[in-house]
């Protein structure tokens, strides 16, 4: 008994004089780990988990508060997300390594249009003053045959003349000269040697006079009518011979550095879409046109067959030397997102992991549906080429730097000023049109309605000429075709609305500088849209049918401006 109390004491004993020696090491290191005190705290919900938002509030799904998530440290920087593996394989994400470009061709594309080619182009003027009393030539179009009868033309001038032809015929043994003076005058006229010798012949004055063509070619100006009083040399058609015509194409100040005279081309026109032809440059302006900042490259083309038509639209590739573009970083056209004058792509860091980073770039010149990058990327790098959008609603619903939710607040553009050709203006209601069918699907909280109609968009959207636009008009109307694009390729709704934001803002700047609206316009305006920060969009209905929230908040909203 005693022992055994002896061995309890020498126990208790050790272990106080152990706890005393060694128990302090466990706590002794103050560089304990700060992670999960110093990581942010994120806010999620409990029904949607991949909402996260660095401040509590509402779900935008589904409207319920916001919980805080798990702080977990996972080692991301603040403008990186990550997603699932199953997310990444439903978006269909493909990525690509950014890497110079070193095939044996690459190609510059421009956009642009037939013309007839100036030097064949001429005037048939009249070479005597009168009244026009009937044309055989009337419509334009018309192909025309030199010595083919153009007019019947009455010439006071030409009559007096003709008379004096006829007394100069009586006196042409005593007085040649003079006989020989009248002559020459009428050939001034062009009237031709058969012509003259008729009149002495008939031995009387011909009141109305054939006015025939002195050139062939097809008629591209008819400048008088039946009735019209001209004088000498005065114009009237004018007459192109369209065996050879001009591919005039338009070059913004960035790609002048990769074209020169001499360069190979290589045209198709939208008429004949299986069939190119095979020009050179032949002449680039050298002025810039202020209003679109573009500079006309003519280039000329055989026409032997009729195929090329004036006013055609067509497009271009200028074949780049290998030497210049060896050292030209390339990236696809299908990896760039446009927000207003940035341009930006996802980067993905590790390909171990499913961690993407927005990433602003600067780009070059436009060749084979590549752009070249001038900063913002390395090569090496591996980018996100298929799926941007998905990836970019993925960013927004993490609350991540977006093409939406960005560090820098966006500045207001809606009442920007744009040059909109009129042409273009009358092709772009129809785009408007289908834009507010397509929300009548939002307001429905129907996915696959306004997929649906988003593509309809798109197949308007593909068919407007943009040769015309100035490059800032032209950066926001290829960013509400990225819109479009995005949302006729997703179904969900939440992220579709997420496109829908940007799309409107585009469209509703364009609306503003339309001089002309078939339809009143309503631009209307939910607060709480885009997480709060509101989002606008284009309506002819004055009463609020919020596209945004759909019933859940349908009337939510109020009317900004009214265009007429």
């Amino acid at each position: 008994m005693k022992k055994t109390a002896i061995y309890i004491g020498t126990l208790a004993i050790g272990l106080f004089l152990g706890w005393l020696i060694f128990g302090g090491n466990s706590t002794a290191d103050p560089e304990h780990d700060h992670t999960t005190e110093t990581a942010a705290q994120m806010y999620t919900c409990s029904m949607h988990p991949q909402i996260m938002q660095p401040e509590p509030g509402d779900c935008p799904i589904c409207g319920m508060d916001l919980i805080p998530a798990d702080a977990g440290a996972d080692g991301l920087a603040v403008n990186q997300f990550r997603m699932s593996e199953q997310a990444v394989a439903l978006a269909n994400i493909n990525t690509t390594v950014v890497g110079n470009n070193s095939g044996s061709t690459a190609s510059l594309r421009l956009s642009g249009k037939i013309e007839a080619n100036e030097k064949n182009t001429l005037v048939q003027a009249a070479y005597f003053g009168g009244r026009i009393e009937s044309l055989n030539i009337n419509t334009t179009g018309e192909q025309v045959r030199k010595g083919q009868l153009l007019a019947t033309m009455y010439s006071p001038e030409l009559v007096a003349a003709q008379q004096e032809l006829l007394t100069a015929s009586n006196l042409k043994e005593k007085q040649p000269g003079l006989y020989k003076a009248v002559r020459n005058k009428l050939k001034l006229w062009k009237l031709s040697e058969k012509q003259i010798s008729e009149i002495e012949t008939r031995g009387e004055v011909q009141e109305f006079f054939p006015v025939y063509a002195t050139i062939s070619g097809t008629v591209t100006e008819k400048l008088i009518n039946e009735g019209d009083y001209v004088k000498q040399g005065q114009a009237l058609y004018r007459i192109a011979n369209l065996n050879s015509v001009w591919a005039v194409l338009d070059a913004y100040e960035n790609q002048l550095s990769m074209l020169d005279e001499g360069q190979a081309l290589t045209i198709k026109a939208n008429a004949y879409p299986g069939r190119t032809f095979e020009s050179t440059i032949e002449f680039i302006d050298p002025t810039l046109n202020n209003a679109n900042r573009t500079t006309r490259v003519r280039a000329e083309l055989k026409n032997n067959e009729g195929l090329l038509k004036p006013g055609m639209f067509i497009k271009a590739d200028a074949q780049i030397e290998q030497q210049e573009e060896t050292n030209r970083l390339l990236i696809p056209q299908s990896a760039v997102m446009w927000t207003g004058t940035r341009s930006v792509v996802y980067v993905q860091p590790d390909t171990q992991e499913a961690v993407f980073e927005l990433r602003e770039v600067e780009l070059g010149g436009e060749m084979n549906d590549q752009y070249e990058v001038l900063a913002g990327l390395q090569n090496g790098e591996r980018i996100v080429t298929q799926g941007t959008f998905t990836i970019d609603a993925a960013a927004q619903l993490q609350g991540k730097p977006s093409m939406m939710n960005r560090e820098e607040k966006e500045e207001d553009n809606s009442n920007e000023e744009l040059s909109l050709p009129k042409s273009f203006q009358k092709s772009l209601w129809p785009l408007l049109s289908a834009y507010m069918t397509m929300n009548e699907s939002f307001v429905k909280t129907d996915p696959s309605g306004a997929k649906q109609q988003a593509r309809k968009m798109l197949d308007i959207y593909e068919t407007m000429d943009v040769s015309s636009l100035g490059a800032s008009e032209k950066d926001l109307f290829e960013k509400a075709g990225q819109m479009i694009t995005a949302i006729a390729n997703n179904e969900e709704i939440e992220a579709q609305r997420s496109h829908l934001v940007i799309l409107s803002d585009a469209l509703v700047v364009l609306a503003k500088n339309m001089e002309e609206l078939p339809e009143t316009l309503y631009v209307q305006n939910c607060p709480m849209a885009n997480q709060n920060k509101g989002a606008d969009w284009l309506s002819t209905n004055e009463k609020i049918l919020n596209p945004y929230y759909g019933d859940a908040m349908l009337s939510c909203g109020s009317t900004l401006d009214t265009l007429r």
